[in-house]
């Protein structure tokens, strides 16, 4: 199964969209995480598996891959947390896609599931909303 969600991130002070592509597949249990993840980026994967697990959704025990797009720029905090655990609950048929267009989603998320603050948050809701967002969650 496979997922494409909305996500923001912070380049300086701008606001970056970002394109968080979900693949779900057979094989042996492995969560990879491309496209230049700084190191709170690659740690989200941690977060989005307790969050999920603590918040009773379940999570695929399969091979998942995670591509950040655009691959050749670095993606820096947490703020992807959220659209990470919203593709894998699309991929999970637990979110519709086609309810799911024109949004984007911001945050860190917290072991037992509850959405945190992040930083920038103000550029990256003005950079969403220019680039055709109608809801940023």
């Amino acid at each position: 199964m496979f997922a494409q969600i909305l996500g923001e991130t912070t380049c300086g002070i701008d606001g970056v969209q970002i394109l968080v592509e979900v693949d779900v597949s057979n094989g042996l249990p492995s969560f990879d995480l491309v496209g230049l993840p700084a190191m709170a980026v690659r740690e989200s994967k941690e977060r989005v598996k307790a969050a999920l697990r603590n918040s009773n959704y379940p999570f695929p025990m399969t091979r998942i891959t995670v591509n950040l797009a655009p691959a050749d720029l670095r993606k820096e905090g947490s703020g992807l947390d959220l659209p990470i655990a919203v593709g894998l609950m699309t991929c999970g048929r637990i979110l519709e896609p086609e309810k799911l267009e024109s949004k984007v989603f911001i945050g860190e998320l917290s072991l037992d599931g509850r959405i945190r603050k992040v930083s920038g948050v103000l550029s990256m809701i003005m950079d969403a909303k220019k680039c055709g967002a109608q809801e940023v969650y």
